[in-house]
């Protein structure tokens, strides 16, 4: 997931420099909100040149993104101002994000073309996506200038890129396979989450496509233009694809993976609720049998607990699972987050 913030239309340089500035006045006055006051001033002004209405929906989004730019402020508050919004609009740097400013100002230069079929893509507008892939054939295989380096492809998971792009129209299939005809390369890696992940992995531990009741189309989709599920980054930071599923709350895309024949390790097999094949990594004195860990042993009980695999949770436990949930607190704590906000 990346924080970056939308832009106005049409935006400004100089602007932007001003902007810069208000942030460390802010830290410095005597009001403790007026930092706060400061983003807010910020975000609305962005709205308004948007031409959204600020409707209740719309002010908990700005609430929200204030909290956001409040509390990333004031922990980096010792950095260059300008380097901070520049971060804030998912670019490593100022000179990066006035280069990226520069080239919108330009009609049909590549970056503006890229944004207008990103935007078309999670807006469903299949229109204005094929007439801006045809003017220019090779924008699908483009990269955004921001931070993940997404290609357009990308986008179709909503996941990795930009926050207010992370949305699937439920004409995304068809997107997918206009873009795949257009030449996409289906195995392209973004510098998302660490780099190397795949639109294949995104999609497969995205929540949006899943609430769409999408993402098993999308994935059929791109496995049936060459994506490589056993590609080693497929998930990104070199995690399998099925464990990376599970840690991102998506079960159902993760036994599609099994039910294609993705080898399951015992973590793998524990979070699906496969008892036997669970069985199968112990000897007859119950000891772990090579290469299964006493890790993933671990790890695949949280997930069987997570996920309601109740005779798994009971095998492990007798096993010596530890029942206290003690152990491997990063993931306890990264698990317990993707599913709360998968169930929300």
């Amino acid at each position: 997931m990346s924080d970056a913030l939308s832009l106005p239309p049409r935006p400004n340089l100089e602007q932007y420099k001003k902007l810069a500035g208000d942030p460390q006045s802010a830290c410095e006055s005597s009001n403790p909100d007026a930092v706060r006051a400061w983003a807010a001033s910020w975000v609305e002004e962005v709205a308004v040149l948007q031409g959204r209405e600020i409707t209740p929906q719309i002010r908990s989004e700005i609430d929200r993104e204030v909290a956001g730019i409040n509390q990333r402020w004031l922990s980096v508050k010792k950095i260059d101002p300008q380097l901070f919004i520049a971060r804030e609009h998912g670019f490593a740097s100022w000179p990066q994000f006035s280069d990226h400013i520069e080239a919108l100002s330009r009609a049909n230069s590549t970056v503006s073309n890229f944004e207008a079929a990103a935007d078309a893509i999670v807006g469903g507008d299949t229109a204005a996506l094929k007439k801006l892939l045809d003017d220019d054939p090779a924008l699908v295989r483009a990269r955004s200038t921001r931070e993940h380096r997404s290609t357009l492809l990308h986008y179709i998971s909503a996941n990795g890129t930009e926050d207010f792009r992370q949305k699937t129209p439920e004409n995304i299939v068809g997107i997918a396979n206009m873009l795949l005809a257009s030449g996409a390369d289906v195995n392209a890696e973004s510098d998302a989450y660490g780099g190397g992940s795949t639109t294949l992995g995104l999609v497969a531990t995205s929540v949006h496509p899943e609430r769409a009741g999408v993402q098993i189309a999308l994935l059929e989709v791109l496995i049936s233009h060459g994506a490589e599920i056993d590609q080693p980054s497929a998930a990104g930071n070199g995690h399998s694809i099925i464990q990376g599923c599970l840690a991102n709350g998506q079960p159902k895309a993760a036994e599609f993976f099994a039910n294609l024949g993705v080898e399951l390790d015992l973590e793998g097999a524990a979070g699906l609720g496969r008892l036997d094949l669970v069985k199968s990594y112990f000897d007859e004195n119950g000891i772990l049998r090579d290469p299964a860990t006493k890790l993933q042993m671990e790890s695949g009980f949280l997930y069987a607990c997570g996920y309601g695999r109740q005779e798994v949770v009971a095998f492990l436990l007798q096993k010596g699972a530890d029942s206290n949930l003690e152990m491997l607190p990063a993931r306890r704590a990264c698990i317990g987050r993707r599913m709360a906000h998968t169930l929300k």
